[in-house]
């Protein structure tokens, strides 16, 4: 069953809160979140995206890949997180976040926390590959993998699991802020009319 603290259903403009996708890489954490934070953008809300890859290359450079060095880059980012969506920002971070108790621990330290399971099957993500990352993985020349050479914990609890290898990413983007709007966290957001370009 899904944990979330939302006691709230009655959305406020003003009201933060993060949505946290989590899955292997090439699930395509990124490119819904990215889709979804220019459709909250245009609604009116304050938006921020936490990209685990940017947030490495910044907030947590000379962070390994063991074990320890993924819990602390978690944690940085759960603690960046909460300070914005305390301030009415909502906060989408994509991130692979391989294990289960450092997810739950984020759920605990920021409150209004949203977890969506970007979960296409493992095939899916190895023939995207967008980076290139599984062919390097498979042939051994990078370590500590998820998916390949290192685990990834599922979530028991998620309130939303999109298998993207299934549907377009107007789709998902459609699911997550469905979830929202049931969750209180945020208002109907119309749908964009048809580019007529």
């Amino acid at each position: 069953m899904a944990k979330n603290t939302n006691a709230d259903t009655v959305p406020r403009p003003d009201r933060g809160v993060v949505v946290w996708f989590t899955g292997l890489s090439g699930a395509g954490k990124t490119t819904i979140a990215t889709a979804l934070g220019a459709e909250l953008l245009a609604s009116g809300r304050r938006v921020e995206v936490l990209d685990g890859d940017v947030v490495r290359t910044h907030l947590s450079k000379g962070l390994g890949f063991t074990r320890e060095d993924r819990d602390i880059n978690v944690a940085r980012i759960a603690f960046v997180a909460h300070l914005l969506a305390r301030n009415g920002v909502v906060v989408l971070v994509a991130a692979v976040s391989p294990y289960r108790a450092t997810r739950e621990a984020a759920r605990a330290t920021i409150g209004d926390f949203v977890e969506v399971h970007v979960a296409p099957p493992l095939d899916a993500c190895v023939a995207r590959d967008p980076k290139g990352l599984y062919k390097k993985a498979l042939a051994g020349e990078i370590p500590h993998f998820t998916g390949v050479s290192d685990p990834y914990e599922p979530p028991e609890g998620a309130e939303l699991t999109l298998d993207t290898s299934a549907f377009d990413v107007t789709t998902g983007v459609q699911r997550v802020l469905a979830k929202l709007v049931e969750l209180g966290f945020v208002e109907r957001v119309p749908a964009r009319p048809p580019s007529l370009a």
